[in-house]
């Protein structure tokens, strides 16, 4: 084969994908033909599930050929079909969306160990990489969440910010204020 012109990466829509502007802008410039590379991605990933996103590893040639390597889905991505959301938390450690067994997290380490690039890893270390990950989105294993839905860490947060809210000052109306004690019996205000 000809030298390597350029090493694109990808993701792209499993056995549906489309040629359009996205997958032209980062072809079109290295002179690889969009239909040839649609037609070959699809027919590689007909397997998969139809719109799950898949990451592609593409190498361009100098005499305009091409060859690529598709991966698993993202961690991020079947962890959110396992549970069934649409998105994960807009504020991660604050906001639980759901929470994942243990079984689940098999499941999708096992998934992500079909990566080249994953195999050498251990499979318990690739299931707490899934957790993280997991972490990361506002999901929590289950058994780090109370029989009520809350995580059991939220407890503490939640009498923490009560003391803060307790604690502000309201410049604007000084005989609101709260009064401050020293230790010593004489209260004063914040001033």
């Amino acid at each position: 084969m000809a030298g390597v012109k350029a090493v694109i990466r990808l993701r792209c829509p499993a056995g549906v994908a489309k040629p359009g502007p996205a997958i032209g802008q980062a072809l079109g410039p290295h002179g690889l033909n969009m239909l040839d590379f649609v037609k070959e991605f699809n027919a590689a990933t007909q397997q998969l599930e139809p719109d799950s996103p898949v990451p592609v590893v593409l190498t361009a040639y100098a005499n305009r050929t091409f060859s690529f390597v598709t991966k698993t889905p993202p961690t991020t991505y079947l962890v959110r079909k396992a549970l069934g959301l649409a998105k994960g938390a807009r504020a991660p450690g604050e906001e639980v969306v759901g929470a994942l067994s243990r079984d689940q997290v098999a499941s999708i380490a096992s998934v992500k160990q079909g990566d080249a690039h994953l195999a050498h890893i251990p499979f318990d270390a690739l299931c707490d990489s899934v957790v993280g990950t997991a972490r990361s989105m506002g999901v929590l294993m289950d058994d780090e969440v109370d029989d009520d839905g809350s995580s059991s860490s939220s407890s503490s947060d939640e009498s923490s910010s009560d003391e803060d809210e307790a604690t502000d000052v309201d410049s604007d109306d000084d005989d609101d204020a709260p009064e401050i004690d020293d230790g010593d019996g004489e209260p004063r205000s914040p001033k």
